[in-house]
């Protein structure tokens, strides 16, 4: 299995922009034989605009995620994007996955919302997402919910072998890509993709450091502060030798 990772600047509004760099970036990923790609938290329409996702959310099934699956379909390359979800008068956080045939094949809604602006809008997720990928199991979570080893652990118990990150980690964070991620997946024994903005948006500096970890920790890629597509062969990667996972004790169930 390939993954792709993308890392570039918040587009905001401007959906157009956006729907253009999704489709320049699945045909450029689908020209090295890559299953999916993962672009970063609400791309559409852009995580630092608090005053448009209420405004602008969309039902699922709505046109974004029509043309979501559409682009996945045309380049024969899969999906993973964040968007603002209308659900009647609720707001999500959620991200979407589309396999390359174009078939929606994940919905997850943020857990665990980040601050006072994400509360203020955006309702509270509370289930997890699986679904397969070239013969992987794959799950998924958005930003901040890798900060709680539980959620990465519950993913785990589910059977997933890799772990989808889209993200929006300002810049005085990077102990979140650089040491968090790593750890994850060296305590579960799971690759990790976790795709961040760079650049700018509004009074947000993004940090980039966009990054594919093995299952032991060590990074397959990572990008800097630029934008970057980073695209990793995972059946190169080696196997987990963490035995932690199945020789836990909960003293507190026993």
């Amino acid at each position: 299995m390939k993954i792709g990772v993308y890392q570039g600047h918040a587009v905001g509004k401007e959906s157009e922009h956006a729907f253009a760099v999704i489709e320049d970036t699945l045909k450029a990923a689908s020209s090295v034989g890559t299953d999916i790609v993962v672009f970063p938290e609400l791309f559409i329409p852009g995580y630092n605009q608090p005053d448009l996702h209420r405004a602008l959310a969309q039902p699922s099934g709505g046109e974004w995620e029509q043309r979501f699956a559409s682009l996945a379909a045309t380049h024969s390359c899969g999906l993973v994007i964040g968007w603002a979800e209308k659900d009647g008068e609720k707001v999500f956080n959620t991200a979407s996955a589309y396999d390359a045939s174009g078939a929606k094949i994940g919905h997850y809604r943020k857990i665990q919302l980040f601050g006072a602006i994400e509360k203020s809008v955006f309702e509270f997720g509370d289930s997890y997402c699986t679904f397969d990928v070239a013969g992987t199991k794959v799950g998924l979570l958005i930003c901040y919910d890798i900060e709680f080893a539980q959620h990465t652990w519950a993913l785990r118990e589910l059977g997933a072998d890799l772990l989808i990150i889209p993200t929006a980690n300002p810049i005085d964070f990077d102990n979140v890509p650089d040491l968090l991620v790593p750890a994850r997946a060296a305590e579960n024994g799971m690759v990790i993709a976790y795709a961040n903005y760079c650049g700018s948006e509004g009074n947000v500096t993004y940090g980039g450091k966009s990054v594919i970890v093995d299952g032991n920790g060590a990074v397959i890629a990572q990008a800097g502060r630029c934008p970057s597509l980073l695209i990793a062969d995972l059946a190169q990667v080696a196997q987990p030798l963490s035995t932690q996972h199945q020789d836990y004790r909960d003293i507190n169930r026993a």
